[in-house]
């Protein structure tokens, strides 16, 4: 009989215990479920703005670009960039007008601003291979290219080929500003004219 009375007493007590706990329990369980839920929902809405971002048409702009004002404005952004002293962005805005409009008259002027942008952050082996890289786009951007790359010589310690290039830009394009700058740097520097 006592073996029987004790026993229920325990079970009684573990009733009690159960009913305590059990709210205990079933809230986390609860919360659990509500935040499955909530990332159900989550994955559900991100699904659904990829599809409505899918089915857009493509953005203004690139559709705008082939139409005349697209390259002056592709150009007008990159040079201001530059001017915003933005050089290693500005450097990938001209690369990038480059790429899609290589026939165009400013493509020359795009490679220049790339050369100058390395010349100003003193980098004066990479702006030379830029600068002479505009000679390929035959622009009127050349004498100021050779100009330029007459300096790269001298930063880089070559007075010879320094004064070869001003030399040459004196003599293939007299009358330009930059045979001007030439005759200037070949003044300056202390180097003759033959």
């Amino acid at each position: 009989g006592k073996e029987i009375g004790r026993a229920q007493s325990a079970i009684e007590a573990l009733d009690a215990r159960t009913r305590e706990l059990g709210p205990r329990v079933r809230a986390p369980a609860e919360e659990v479920a509500r935040l499955a839920e909530q990332m159900r929902a989550a994955d559900e809405a991100i699904r659904r703005t990829r599809a409505a971002l899918d089915a857009l048409p493509p953005p203004a702009t690139a559709a705008r670009e082939p139409r005349a004002g697209g390259p002056e404005q592709a150009y007008a952004a990159a040079l201001a960039t530059f001017r915003a002293r933005e050089h290693g962005q500005a450097v990938l805005d001209f690369l990038d007008f480059i790429a899609k409009y290589r026939k165009h008259a400013l493509a020359g002027n795009a490679q220049y601003w790339i050369g100058e942008a390395y010349y100003v952050q003193r980098d004066y082996r990479q702006a030379l291979l830029e600068f002479q890289k505009v000679f390929e786009l035959g622009t009127a951007k050349i004498p100021d290219a050779l100009v330029k790359v007459g300096l790269c010589y001298w930063s880089l310690r070559d007075p010879t080929r320094a004064r070869r290039t001003w030399q040459r830009v004196v003599r293939e394009y007299p009358g330009t500003e930059a045979a001007r700058v030439a005759r200037t740097q070949l003044r300056t520097r202390a180097i003759r004219t033959r």
